[in-house]
C-alpha cells in the first residue's frame, strides 16, 4: 500500500471520524444525568481531557513501533492472540456497526429534510455505503481529500451557532459553581455524563490503522491523535455552551432535537433546515471515516495469513493501492445489519470492548517502559506515569460502570469477540 497520507489527511480522519452524531445529539442526556449546565459543561471537558490522556498514552506506541495500528501494538506487547481479538472484534461488529449506525442515521435525517416516506430510509442508508465504498475504491489519496473536504465543510454550522450564540445569548449560562442535581448524587450524575459523553469521543484509535500508509508516522500519528482530539473537546465545550446559551436548561433535559430548536432560535425557520444538513455533512464525514481505517482491519490480520481467506483478503488493488476484498467483507457486514435494524445495540456493546483494549494499550506502555528501556521514542507521554495511569483508571471505570449498568449487553460482545478464538487456533494449526 503506497505512503500517501499526510498529517493533514490524518488530522481530518481523527477529527472526522469522532465528530459524528454524538456533538448534536448528546447534550440531552448528558444534562438528564448532571441536571446543571455547569456541570454539563464540566462532564464534556473532563471527556475530552480523558480522552486527551489515552491519546497521549497510545501515541507513545504509535510513535515507537513501526508497525501498523492497534492490532500490532497489542501483538507486540502482549502476544499475537491479544491483537487478534481486538482485530476479530474491530472486523466483525465495530467497524460494520460505526458504519450501519451512521448510515442509517444519515438516512433518517434525509428522509425528513426531503420529505419522503420513512420507510425509504434504509435503502438510503445502503445507499450512501455503497457510495462511500465506490469513492474509497478509487484510491486512498481519493478518499482522504474527500474526508479532509468534508472535516472542514462540516465544521461550519457548528462555528455558525457557536458565533452567533455568542454574539446574541438569549439565556445566562452560569459555569461557576459547579453544581449537580441528581438523584444519585455528585459522582452518580457526574459519572452517568461522563458515559454518555466518552462515547461521543470514540472513534479517533482508527486512525492508526493508516500508520503503514502515513508519510511520517513517527512523526505525524502522534500529532495527529492530539491536535485533533483538543480540538475536537474544543468544539464539543463551545457548541453545547452555545445550545445552553439559546435554549433554557429545561427544555435542554432529555432533548435528541437540541440542536434543531436552537437553530430556529438563531437562524429562524431556516435554520431547521440548515442544522439538518449539518447533521448530514457530519455523520456522512464520520461514515467516511469509519470506511476508510475498517477496511484496514481485515487486510492486516490478512496480511499476516490469521484469517480464512487471507490470500484474498491481503490483495490491494493494483491501480488504487485499496484492499478490496478487505473493503468487500466490512461493508457486507454494515450492509447486513442495516437491513436487521439492530446496529445499535451492537455499537453499544462493542464500546466495552474497545475501552477493554484501549485500557491494554495504555498499560503497555508501561510495561514497555520496563521491558525495552532503551526502545527508541521519538513521541513520549508527558507527565509519565500520571497521565497513561488517568487513561488506565479511567478505562478500567467505564467497563465497570458498563458491566453494572448493560450486564447483558457487555457479556454478549464479550461473547462475540472470544468467538474469534476458535479461529485463531484453527489457523495455528492449518
Amino acid at each position: 500500500m503506497k505512503k500517501q497520507i499526510s498529517f493533514g489527511h490524518a488530522l481530518a480522519t481523527v477529527i472526522g471520524s469522532v465528530i459524528g452524531a454524538g456533538v448534536f445529539f448528546k447534550i440531552g442526556s448528558i444534562s438528564q444525568s448532571t441536571g446543571s449546565a455547569s456541570a454539563t459543561i464540566l462532564v464534556w471537558l473532563l471527556a475530552g481531557v480523558i480522552s486527551i490522556c489515552s491519546g497521549l498514552t497510545v501515541s507513545e506506541i504509535a510513535a515507537a513501533l513501526n508497525v501498523n495500528g492497534a492490532i500490532e501494538y497489542l501483538d507486540y506487547s502482549y502476544g499475537s492472540i491479544w491483537g487478534f481479538l481486538f482485530g476479530w472484534a474491530e472486523m466483525t461488529v465495530y467497524f460494520p456497526a460505526q458504519i450501519a449506525a451512521l448510515a442509517s442515521i444519515f438516512g433518517q435525517q434525509f428522509v425528513v429534510l426531503a420529505g419522503l416516506p420513512a420507510s425509504s430510509s434504509k435503502w438510503i442508508a445502503a445507499g450512501v455505503v455503497l457510495l462511500l465504498f465506490l469513492i474509497n475504491m478509487l484510491g486512498t489519496k481519493a478518499s482522504a481529500w474527500m474526508q479532509s473536504v468534508i472535516t472542514v465543510i462540516k465544521l461550519i454550522p457548528l462555528f455558525l451557532i457557536i458565533v452567533f450564540a455568542i454574539i446574541r445569548p438569549q439565556v445566562s449560562v452560569s459555569l461557576w459553581p459547579v453544581t449537580v442535581d441528581s438523584s444519585g448524587g455528585w459522582l452518580a450524575g457526574i459519572s452517568q455524563g461522563l458515559l454518555s459523553a466518552l462515547f461521543a469521543f470514540e472513534g479517533w484509535i482508527v486512525v492508526t490503522n493508516l500508520a503503514k500508509e502515513m508519510k511520517n508516522p513517527k512523526k505525524d500519528l502522534a500529532r495527529a491523535i492530539i491536535l485533533g482530539l483538543s480540538l475536537v473537546t474544543v468544539v464539543y465545550v463551545l457548541v453545547n455552551y452555545a445550545f445552553m446559551a439559546v435554549l433554557p436548561f429545561d427544555k435542554i433535559i432529555g432533548n435528541d432535537n437540541t440542536a434543531y430548536y436552537a437553530s430556529l432560535k438563531l437562524f429562524g425557520q431556516a435554520g431547521g433546515k440548515n442544522v439538518t444538513v449539518g447533521i448530514l455533512l457530519s455523520v456522512y464525514g464520520a461514515c467516511n471515516g469509519f470506511m476508510l481505517t475498517g477496511m484496514r482491519t481485515p487486510y492486516i490480520l490478512a496480511q499476516a495469513n490469521r484469517l480464512p481467506g487471507s490470500e484474498k483478503l491481503a490483495k490491494t488493488s493494483v491501480r488504487s493501492g485499496v484492499p478490496v476484498f478487505s473493503a468487500l467483507l466490512v461493508n457486507a457486514i454494515a450492509l447486513i445489519m442495516i437491513s436487521l435494524g439492530n446496529f445499535e445495540i451492537l455499537t453499544d456493546m462493542l464500546v466495552f470492548v474497545m475501552w477493554t483494549f484501549t485500557t491494554l494499550l495504555s498499560v503497555a506502555v508501561i510495561l514497555l517502559r520496563k521491558r525495552e528501556p532503551d526502545l527508541a521514542r521519538p513521541f513520549m507521554t508527558p507527565a509519565y506515569p500520571v497521565i497513561p495511569l488517568i487513561s488506565i483508571i479511567v478505562g478500567l471505570f467505564i467497563i465497570v460502570m458498563t458491566v453494572i449498568n448493560q450486564f447483558a449487553l457487555s457479556m454478549i460482545g464479550l461473547g462475540i469477540t472470544l468467538l474469534g478464538l476458535p479461529v485463531y487456533y484453527w489457523k495455528k494449526l492449518h
